[in-house]
Order: structure tokens, then sequence, then C-alpha cells
């Protein structure tokens, strides 16, 4: 007898069954594998952005501790001796009182205390040319220690508990707070240094002060309103 052609290799399924794959699905465990290696390039890009960006915030800080010493020691050698003490007139105010708008509390008290161990250590970045330990403890000694403390001072003013910055009275009363913290130290230190009561170091040490202190506290105000909410973002 010859076998029928029409029926061989034929499968009979059941009425509306359809025909299985002969193929069985993947193990689980491989699908698993498969899911982590695909997940496993896009985990590293990330792993790789956010190590740049600490770098690059590292590299903003580190600039900017650097570079605001060396302004105010810039600014400290366009020095005018005022009547009838000496002490000078210079634009080491404008750079200290930036340095907390851009670098923020810790960062610009770190930077205004490297100018003051710079200065004392001989780099003559003290005002007219002045250096070492004789600067510290002379008549303007007090003025350089307010440059440190008031870093603090101006950014408690001007920044809100979420981190972001206030409007321009705010940024207005910092400055003016910034330097009432550098003569609140520097005048009493000016009058113990000299020998000479109080009244008389506000004469020599605050009054001729005044008109400067406004000049620069106005330049100061539309800068940091410009800087201050990017850098307290990127670098504070």
């Amino acid at each position: 007898m010859r076998p029928n052609p029409g029926k061989l290799g034929t499968t009979h399924h059941p009425p509306g069954d359809a025909p299985r794959s002969r193929l069985s699905p993947a193990p689980a465990h491989l699908a698993s594998h498969a899911t982590t290696e695909a997940r496993t390039p896009a985990r590293t890009a990330g792993a790789t952005d956010d190590h740049a960006r600490a770098l690059h915030t590292l590299m903003l800080r580190l600039l900017g501790v650097l570079t605001f010493p060396f302004l105010v020691g810039l600014g400290a050698q366009l020095a005018v001796p005022l009547p009838p003490d000496g002490v000078p007139m210079t634009l080491q105010t404008l750079a200290v009182v930036l340095a907390a708008l851009c670098l923020g509390p810790r960062l610009g008290t770190v930077s205004m205390l490297l100018y003051v161990v710079v200065g004392t250590a001989g780099a003559a970045i003290f005002a007219g040319g002045e250096k070492g330990l004789g600067a510290i403890v002379g008549q303007t000694g007090g003025y350089l220690v307010g440059f440190v403390l008031c870093q603090p001072v101006i950014v408690a003013i001007i920044k809100r508990p979420d981190g972001s910055i206030r409007g321009w009275g705010a940024m207005t009363l910092a400055m003016l707070a910034g330097h009432a913290v550098i003569f609140a130290i520097g005048v009493p230190w000016l009058a113990i240094v000299n020998g000479f009561g109080l009244m008389r170091a506000l004469e020599g040490g605050l009054y001729p002060f005044i008109p400067g202190a406004i000049v620069k506290t106005v330049a100061a105000v539309y800068i940091g309103k410009l800087a201050a909410p990017w850098a307290s973002r990127r670098i504070w």
C-alpha cells in the first residue's frame, strides 16, 4: 500500500486552535540579564555626567578662591592716604563684598583668609604695598580682619531659607552691613593702635570713607544681582 502524501508530516489540531510555535520562549533569567545590559550604558552615561558636573563645580570654586585674593590685592594698590591719620582709601572693599556674593559664606571666608595669610607671609598685597605681620598689627589691621568676618554676615542677609537670593532691598542692606562690619572692627583697632579715643578714630577711620563706601555699595548691588543667583546654585 502506498502512503497517502497528504497525510505525511501533518499534525492535526483541534478546531479553533492555532498552530503553536515549536520555539520555546527565552528563560526569564536570560531576559532579565538582557534588560540589565541595556540599562548599563544609560547608568554609565549618567555617572559620567555627574562626575563632569562635580569636577566643573570644583574648578569654579578653586578659581574663585584664588581669584578674589588677587582682586583684593589689586584694589589695594590703588591707595590714596586720607587725613588725618593716613588710612588709605582703596578699591579693596568692592572685591571683598563681591567675594561673599560670588563664593558664599564658607568659600568667601576661605578666600579672604588666604588673602591675609599671603600678605602676612610677605607678599606686598596690602594697601599701599604693605606686607608682613606689621601690617596686621598696625593701624589698618582691623580692616583686614573685617574682610574675613563680613563674609557670612553678607550671605545671611541675602539668602532665603530655600537657598534663593533676595531682592534689591536685601542686597543693598547686605552690602551696607558688610562695610559696617569692616568699619566696626577697623575703627576701634585704629584707636587702640594709635592710642586715641573712639571719636578721634571715627574722624580718621570712618567719616572720610563714607562717600566711597556708598559708591562701592551701589556697584556691588548691581553686580551682585547678576552674579549671586547663578553663583549660589553653582559655586556656594
